[in-house]
């Protein structure tokens, strides 16, 4: 009797994706470079002897009271500008399930369910560490997340001759992460919900959708006019979230969601020029990586250590510590185990190209928690106190702890997929794709 054939697990998928997701993680990666830069300067300024003036700038407010937008530049900053992250993350998602390779099931199980456990066995770790004191307990979100600039710039520097299936799984990884911080921040980190707010937000929400779905048939190919008409949509809609008493960035990811990532047929053709969802992305990635993320982490970055002693004493709070712990050790367990009991458990197989060791390196570098995590520290204990303070000490020292760590695993990986390239290469065909594309699903 003929036995079903295995499925492989981090296979290479198609060549058009590969593309595409190298396109993504190149920029990335000078968002990343940028986001440590701002870290770094966060950090000097904090505990240099012009500390007041940095926290004094963190802390000035400005804007509309009536709208609960008198809010101070640290808060703009994780209220607003990471909406812009959080959009491009609605909309990456959106093109991945509906439109890339995780569309198939037997695809995206794995991956997803990597994920999951990913930021499961965290979460129960920083539990178990914190499980006697429930003022700390609340922070148990804060390393359910993978950044995925600062990640994917390790990534680059040390990971050159990589398989691409490696960069495409720590995306994944890393986008349904932030599915999750989410889902975690809509449902676990709202205390009140305005309901009028709520419910207004529906009209601009809807009208946004509906235009950026019927874009062809109103603007044609003037997607400037689009511009115009649908980003002052989504500022509503992003007021209006943020005013209902919801984290703002949960608009950005609905507001992503809207967009429409596969082309209609009346309004496709070769001559047709790109879809919305690549000017959108086109236009906003930038912005992103460039300037929200990094403004982001500049302001949430910077706290006050204190010298050595300073130092020691923020690692001796249960915050830090089960952060710590959490990613540098729950991460890499959580997404191994969970890849390597579904492989057990199903026919799948790891692909040829790739080995365990490789995924171990990923996982470690998984461990790396920074935007999302610092964003849900904020929102746990409040912006400036002892807590958020501590828990941003262990976020940037477990962060640094994984990328040594991966960077020690997938630098020796990557010596040897060098090796393997220079005594194989890889063919192309006319038509440009590389043999090892040729035949798969």
């Amino acid at each position: 009797m003929n036995q079903a054939p295995q499925s492989r697990v981090f296979s290479r998928g198609s060549y058009s994706e590969a593309l595409r997701i190298g396109a993504i993680l190149r920029k990335e990666t000078v968002g990343g470079a940028l986001l440590v830069a701002a870290a770094v300067i966060a950090l000097i300024w904090a505990n240099s002897p012009a500390s007041d003036s940095y926290f004094a700038l963190r802390d000035l407010k400005f804007g509309y009271e009536p709208w609960h937008l008198e809010l101070s530049l640290g808060a703009w900053a994780a209220d607003g500008l990471l909406a812009i992250f959080f959009f491009l993350v609605g909309l990456e998602l959106k093109r991945e399930f509906v439109a890339g390779d995780l569309r198939e099931i037997k695809k995206s199980i794995v991956p997803v369910a990597a994920a999951v456990g990913g930021v499961v066995v965290p979460a129960l770790i920083y539990a178990g560490i914190n499980l006697t004191s429930p003022e700390t307990l609340r922070g148990w979100a804060i390393p359910t997340a993978t950044d995925i600039a600062f990640a994917v710039a390790v990534l680059a520097i040390i990971g050159s001759h990589l398989p691409s299936a490696l960069r495409i799984f720590l995306l994944t990884l890393a986008v349904v992460d932030d599915l999750i911080a989410i889902s975690i921040i809509a449902f676990f980190y709202t205390s009140e919900v305005q309901l009028t707010p709520l419910l207004l937000a529906l009209i601009p929400l809807g009208l946004y959708a509906f235009l950026a779905q019927k874009y062809r048939h109103f603007f044609g190919r003037k997607a400037a006019a689009a511009w115009l008409i649908l980003l002052p949509l989504g500022i509503v809609t992003w007021a209006l979230v943020h005013a209902s008493g919801i984290h703002a960035t949960v608009a950005g990811v609905l507001l992503g969601f809207a967009i429409p990532v596969i082309r209609s047929q009346a309004g496709g053709g070769p001559g047709a020029g790109p879809g919305l969802a690549e000017i959108f992305e086109h236009r906003f990635r930038p912005i992103s990586a460039g300037i929200a993320v990094p403004v982001f982490a500049f302001f949430s970055a910077g706290v006050a250590v204190g010298g050595w002693s300073g130092f020691v004493s923020a690692l001796s709070d249960p915050v830090a510590l089960g952060i710590i712990a959490a990613l540098v050790l729950g991460k890499p367990i959580g997404i191994l185990g969970t890849t390597w009991v579904l492989t057990k458990a199903t026919r799948a197989r790891l692909d040829d190209s790739l080995k365990w060791i490789d995924i171990f390196g990923v996982a470690l570098l998984a461990g790396i928690g920074f935007t999302v995590s610092l964003l849900v520290a904020e929102l746990s204990f409040g912006l400036g106190s002892p807590h958020d303070d501590h828990a941003k000490v262990g976020i940037l020292a477990a962060s640094l702890i994984a990328a040594i760590l991966a960077t020690l695993v997938l630098s020796t990986r990557n010596r040897q997929y060098r090796q393997a390239e220079e005594l194989e290469k890889v063919d192309a065909d006319q038509d440009g794709i590389p043999d090892v594309y040729q035949g798969r699903s």
